[in-house]
């Protein structure tokens, strides 16, 4: 276990880490300093107790809410999906696709163009 120094809100964290995840701790350090940050300068709250409480509940209901829009687009494709060769795919592996078809028909937006 690897250990990082973070800063979220000014203040230093040490944190442990498995080996390989930094980049997605620092990921996550930065989502949480952001949403804590926004929360601090709306000039309501100040405590900072009460602003991890209202950022990790923000956090939280946007990872819900994410986890529901994918489910809900895996349900629109065809079942089975195939591959090229026209073989169905494992029955683990049509979620993933679908999320990553949605993924995907999202980032291309309404050109469906890559460039």
């Amino acid at each position: 276990m690897k250990q990082l120094e973070v800063q979220i809100m000014g203040q230093s964290y040490l944190l442990g880490c498995p080996e390989g995840g930094e980049s997605r701790l620092l990921d996550a350090v930065e989502r949480v300093d952001s949403a804590m940050c926004k929360i601090r300068d709306n000039g309501k709250i100040k405590a900072r107790d009460r602003i991890a409480v209202l950022a990790s509940l923000n956090l939280a209901f946007d990872l819900s809410q994410r986890d529901q829009e994918a489910a809900a687009a895996a349900t629109t494709l065809p079942t089975p999906l195939r591959t090229a060769s026209g073989e169905a795919l494992a029955p683990g592996h049509d979620a993933l696709l679908s999320t990553l078809l949605h993924r995907l028909d999202a980032a291309l937006g309404e050109d469906g163009q890559l460039i």
